[in-house]
């Protein structure tokens, strides 16, 4: 792979490279090559070249450079080829002659970033000789992204994560304890000296400082704000420019609005495009940010204070905090707060405004000690949270919302409060609501599932080790989606039921299974597990297990040894049918569900004497036949929504079999077949439930009905026919306006 810089290349003065060039213009570290040993290579095939910065060559070089890369190309048309460039500083199309194909960058993942961190602490470490504290630095900003929500959206953009990294380097592990001023140093970052730094000296011809940047970008920010926007055309973007360049005589001299426009979306890393002349702000918080600054700098308080219940503009008001002064605080926040108690008490119209206004305190350099006492009273008055919508709003007030919850014992059991008090336990998460997840749970042991499912939300072993240690096992599914989890699970040696959610490896989970041996196992979306055979740890322990979209698990065969597994769901979709024959040999078999399968015909699959109870999820036709060969099975439970054959024939020959559930492809067939009087139990899906005459007549000795019912029932559901039908009891689940006909009916709604 090689790697050529063009705006360092340019910058040294140098020429575009010729093949035996380009060793050193991308500074490989190796001996001096063989004669002809780069045009070897690229005559390979072998070869990555990557062509970083087009954008950043001189606008005068730029058709220089392309005809370069062209006839690099066209002399070596086996390279594989990558080149990046800013959309605007070249016209559409612009290598398409070279057969490149044009692609933009998606917004990074959770994974993205992570990797993404990773990767530039590595490069960091070439540079430098601080290993070790880089390592540390690593650890901790990915930690921060972990736990801080704001921050890794800020960072889903490769040009934001970076300014990112470099801040907490920078700064040696402290990021700005604000979000206002985070954003304020990242701007600083992006609109400074970086392309000083990296020796690109005004590409558009155009130079601006930082302050004469945001004042142009600030003007798009707030028309849009304004006008509820998030993206503008080229058009909107002058016309916001040419009345903020009629005060601005330096800038104005350099080029007209056009030119300044293209400056800012190529150079300020703050805007992008999003289709054809439609951009955006790279991400929406410089937008609100921009925007406030705007809004307090021209005395527009009261325009803000008047857009305060309205969700979209909640953000700009915050961020605007930290753009007033000692004078302009106090009236914003005292202007919050009345708002807000124009609200009905308990409203969460009452609680966002409130919630804003205390936002706006904390984090206030000065503010008069009357207004904030009066915001941490009427902030006090919204704690325990009026409802399950409040907590989200509350959980905006971070750590601060904890010191205002009641104290663990004073609320009832069995109330929304409770669980609403425990979600907002869990959206604080963090280190700092540990303490308070134990004390909670100590104090409601009922809370512990909902503590268990917020795991992800605090640092894992601290976690495992001081709550999830005091919930009980036997009452709890513990989701598990990291590594650092599945290491903390030492600390919970009496674990019964857990998610393994992720991709884990065969590595990974050997050693979960030495840790915990759980009577409930669920594997889901795991892309890289090949080999069950961890889970023979468990084998005399584990009785159901469950697995879903895990595509590279190619057998089963480790299945055969767990002695005590009695429950089975398997997602067959990447299996061929003959995988499936280890099923046959599970010793404790009793219930099993298969989805996806690709075998076409029930006798496909291997039978199993002692299954009692069995599910199948169809996706494509299925023949049935084969059914009497499973000769313990009572249950059948069949949802299809391609055509079954052969169904009325294979339940009329399995006289054991007492109980079906049934989708309505399924049913319907059935209602035009024989009488089927050994099935006690049924349940369906219905659209209007006007199968029941049908019903009645296909199953004679019905004791048990099941109906679910579809949205929207075009007419009320008549249970008359069902008097045929003495000792049945009927449950209706569902959408239903109305039920008649259900005199001398046993029916539970």
């Amino acid at each position: 792979m090689v790697v050529v810089p063009l705006r360092t290349l340019r910058a040294r003065g140098g020429t575009f490279p010729g093949p035996a060039g380009l060793p050193a213009a991308a500074r490989l570290v190796i001996d001096d090559p063989p004669d002809g040993w780069a045009g070897r290579v690229l005559a390979s095939g072998r070869a990555l070249l990557l062509v970083d910065g087009l954008d950043e060559v001189p606008p005068d070089d730029r058709d220089e450079a392309r005809d370069w890369l062209a006839q690099l190309l066209e002399r070596y048309p086996d390279v594989r080829c990558v080149a990046t460039v800013r959309p605007l500083a070249v016209a559409p199309d612009w290598l398409r002659s070279q057969d490149f194909e044009e692609l933009r960058l998606l917004p990074m993942r959770n994974e993205d970033i992570r990797s993404f961190v990773g990767a530039w602490h590595r490069a960091a470490r070439l540079d430098g000789d601080d290993h070790e504290h880089l390592t540390e630095l690593e650890q901790d900003l990915t930690h921060r992204f972990t736990q801080n929500t704001a921050l890794r959206d800020l960072a889903r953009t490769p040009l934001l994560c970076a300014v990112i990294c470099a801040l907490h380097r920078r700064r040696q592990g402290f990021l700005p304890e604000t979000r206002w001023k985070l954003y304020r140093s990242a701007l600083d970052m992006l609109l400074g000296n970086r392309d000083k730094r990296r020796k690109i000296d005004a590409p558009e011809g155009i130079t601006m400082d930082v302050e004469e940047q945001i004042q142009l970008l600030q003007r798009i920010a707030v028309w849009l704000v304004r006008e509820g926007q998030s993206e503008f055309s080229r058009d909107q973007a002058l016309r916001q420019l040419a009345r903020a360049l009629s005060g601005m005589e330096r800038v104005r001299a350099q080029g007209p609005p056009e030119a300044i426009l293209t400056h800012l979306l190529n150079r300020s890393g703050l805007l992008q495009e999003r289709t054809d002349d439609t951009y955006q702000f790279a991400h929406r918080t410089f937008q609100d940010f921009l925007a406030s600054k705007e809004l307090v700098e021209d005395d527009h308080l009261n325009e803000l204070l008047g857009h305060a219940a309205e969700e979209q503009w909640q953000d700009v008001i915050l961020l605007a905090a930290g753009h007033c002064g000692r004078r302009e605080l106090p009236l914003l926040v005292t202007g919050l707060l009345d708002a807000g108690l124009a609200e009905a008490k308990g409203s969460l119209a009452r609680t966002q405004l409130h919630v804003l206004a205390a936002l706006c305190e904390q984090h206030a350099t000065w503010l008069d000690g009357s207004v904030r006492e009066r915001v941490r009273r009427h902030t006090a008055d919204l704690f325990p949270p009026h409802g399950f919508e409040h907590v989200p709003v509350l959980a905006r007030l971070e750590t601060a919302a904890l010191a205002l919850l009641p104290a663990p014992g004073s609320v009832p059991e069995d109330t929304d409060t409770l669980f609403q008090v425990t979600r907002l336990i869990n959206a604080v998460g963090g280190a700092e609501a540990v303490p308070y997840a134990r004390e909670w749970v100590e104090a409601y042991p009922s809370t512990g599932p909902d503590f268990a499912r917020g795991w992800s939300q605090y640092p894992a072993e601290p976690y495992a080790r001081e709550v999830l240690t005091r919930i009980d096992p036997r009452s709890t599914v513990l989701p598990v989606a990291t590594t650092t989890q599945l290491a903390s699970l030492r600390h919970t040696p009496a674990l019964v039921f857990v998610e393994l959610l992720g991709p884990f490896t065969d590595t990974d989970l050997g050693s979960f299974a030495q840790a915990v041996r759980p009577r409930l196992v669920r594997l889901a979306f795991n892309s890289v597990l090949t080999d069950l055979s961890f889970l023979n740890a468990c084998g005399d322990r584990l009785t159901v297990l469950s697995i879903k979209e895990c595509p590279r698990i190619a057998t089963l065969g480790p299945l055969v040894g767990l002695s005590a597994l009695t429950d089975l769901l398997l997602d067959a979709q990447e299996l061929p049918h003959h995988a499936l024959e280890p099923l046959g040999s599970l010793s404790s078999l009793r219930s099993l569900t298969l989805t996806s399968m690709s075998a076409d015909r029930l006798g496909d699959l291997p039978t199993h004497p002692l299954v009692t109870s069995l599910t199948l999820q169809l996706n494509r036709p299925f023949e049935m036949a084969g059914l009497d060969a499973w000769k313990g099975l009572t249950s059948l439970k069949l949802h299809n929504e391609s055509p079954t054959t052969g169904l009325s024939r294979a339940l009329s020959t399995s006289p054991g079999l007492s109980d079906l559930e049934l989708s309505a492809p399924a049913l319907h067939q059935l209602l035009a077949g024989e009488p089927l009087p050994h099935i006690t139990g049924l349940g369906f899906e219905s659209l209007h439930g006007s199968e029941l005459d049908a019903i009645v007549r296909t199953f004679p000795s019905l004791t048990s009905l099941r109906i679910r019912l579809g949205p929207n029932p075009p007419h009320p559901l008549d249970l008359a026919p069902l008097r045929a039908l003495p000792g049945c009891r009927v449950t209706v689940n569902g959408a239903h306006s109305e039920i008649v006909g259900d005199e001398g009916v046993d029916v539970t709604l």
